[in-house]
């Protein structure tokens, strides 16, 4: 509880450290080709520093593994920038402050710039998080990169039920295909064309209720409808924390479910 209440840089390099080492821990416990489980064998399995790590050849064809702070300055070919979920990339911590949301905004720019000649952008659908499987919400630095610049490829093994975003990727990437040819790909855009938002693409933009005002939410009740300016209509399905520290699970109908802070979500009660 102490190391999810420090807000520092530090502090949520540790909450992350401590997440994946549990995630580690879990599919390692699961894993059918390991005979024995022991620490010993855990700590062997995990160990990333081998004798390739000693070669600094520049010119011998490798992989390169790094995070975003230690790639300033450098540039490749081709780049991979993976885990762009919300929660992840940005950061859960991160959505309650808008200048770190910034900082990390900040930070992709800089992960995207590093690459010479290709980009490639990933996010998992479902991945496992102290231990529990959920599903995952595309960064929403996604939606702020023009679709003309974007050629997509989805998983066809992706989940597809009511809490995915199988279904309206799949309308993403059939409304972008149409625009996007190998020959355009990366061009620079046209002056007169207006950039075209992923957002408008993944869901229909919600249009607010006129006059929206956030209520007061300290009486919110599970089953209760609710509108968020961004998100839309949608019920709340579940309440959790204590007072000032309450998170509601709300099922939207357009982009599924979600979980938000009620004392940053903003969310207008609908009244019956």
């Amino acid at each position: 509880k102490d190391l999810y209440s420090d807000k520092s840089v530090e502090g949520l390099n540790r909450y992350e450290n401590i997440q994946e080492l549990l995630n580690g821990i879990k599919e390692f416990s699961e894993r059918e080709d390991i005979e024995e489980r022991g620490l010993a064998i855990f700590m062997q399995d995990i160990a990333l520093l081998t004798n390739d790590d000693n070669d600094k050849d520049p010119n011998k064809d490798t992989v390169s593994l790094m995070t975003i702070h230690s790639s300033k300055g450098l540039e490749y070919p081709q780049v991979y920038i993976v885990g762009l979920e919300e929660n992840l990339f940005p950061s859960q911590m991160a959505l309650n402050s808008r200048a770190d949301l910034e900082e990390e905004r900040r930070l992709f720019y800089v992960a995207i710039t590093r690459a010479e000649k290709r980009l490639h952008l990933s996010y998992a659908t479902s991945r496992f998080r102290f231990g529990t499987l959920i599903n995952c919400e595309p960064s929403r630095f996604l939606d702020e990169i023009d679709a003309k610049y974007l050629e997509l490829e989805f998983s066809q093994k992706a989940p597809r039920d009511n809490t995915s975003f199988g279904d309206e990727r799949n309308k993403w990437q059939n409304k972008t295909s149409e625009k996007t040819t190998q020959g355009d790909f990366f061009s620079k855009p046209k002056p007169a064309t207006r950039p075209v938002s992923t957002t408008s693409l993944l869901a229909k933009a919600h249009v607010p209720t006129p006059g929206f005002a956030p209520s007061d939410t300290s009486k919110l009740q599970t089953g209760q409808e609710v509108e968020h300016e961004r998100f839309g209509f949608g019920k709340v399905i579940n309440l959790e924390g204590s007072k000032g520290d309450i998170k509601a699970t709300v099922f939207f109908k357009e982009i599924g479910e979600k979980q938000l802070l009620l004392k940053y979500a903003k969310l207008r009660i609908v009244e019956a």
